[in-house]
């Protein structure tokens, strides 16, 4: 991510009166319980982690989705995957879209989700979170990174692997694709005690492909000859 993509994101957002000074820069990861406020998804959840504890023969676990609050000196800016439905507001910060199960099923609104970057937003349940806020980076340079980034996280079918990462992809996965193309260490990141974060490794996976990506192509670059300009 450039420097000019970062200005460009943060373009026409005016600074909080109250909120102008580096140091308040802060980004901070909570984890929600899967299905929390929903008994549906949460004994779908449930389910999940039953027979995947079975399979794996392991202990059941608690299943986790992650969700990020960003402060920078321009605002303060929830970022999350969500399930799009017909009453939310309209300016919820949405900046990607994709689909869940399959791609057809995308044709309707049930089966799609979006990726919030939400000025002055909440993050819903945020009252069940659990050993939340953990607390990454006080950078105002990785903060506004990761906010740049927003609009560029994969967004592949949700529930299923189409990046061959390992593991589905889903929100955990683009909250740590997020937090490790900013710089940080997602990888030392664990969820609660007890608990797991199902995509989160695919996040990191996918995060590393891109790294290296971006690593091949600036050494490319390094590598062409200059241009000469007439009469230079």
């Amino acid at each position: 991510m450039s420097e000019v993509t970062v200005q460009t994101v943060m373009k026409g957002v005016q600074p909080d009166a109250d909120n102008t000074a580096p140091s308040q820069a802060s980004i901070d990861l909570y984890w929600l319980p899967l299905g929390a406020g929903g008994h549906c998804v949460r004994l779908n959840g449930r389910f999940y982690e039953a027979v995947a504890a079975r399979l794996g023969r392991r202990h059941v676990c608690d299943l986790y989705h992650s969700a990020l609050e960003v402060r920078v000196p321009e605002g303060r800016f929830v970022i999350e995957q969500a399930p799009i439905r017909a009453g939310d507001a309209a300016d919820r910060g949405v900046v990607a879209e994709g689909t869940v199960g399959s791609h057809w099923a995308g044709r309707l609104r049930i089966f799609r989700y979006e990726v919030r970057r939400w000025r002055d937003g909440v993050i819903p349940d945020i009252a069940e979170a659990v050993e939340s806020p953990q607390h990454l980076s006080n950078d105002p340079e990785r903060a506004r990174r990761l906010l740049a980034l927003a609009a560029y996280v994969p967004t592949p079918v949700w529930g299923r692997d189409e990046l061959r990462a390992g593991e589905m992809w889903n929100s955990n996965s683009i909250i740590a694709w997020l937090v490790a193309r900013a710089g940080l260490d997602a990888e030392a990141i664990q969820p609660p005690s007890g608990g797991r974060a199902p995509g989160w490794n695919a996040g990191l996976v996918v995060a590393r492909r891109h790294q290296v990506a971006a690593g091949k192509r600036k050494s490319q670059r390094a590598l062409q000859p200059a241009t000469l300009t007439r009469g230079g």
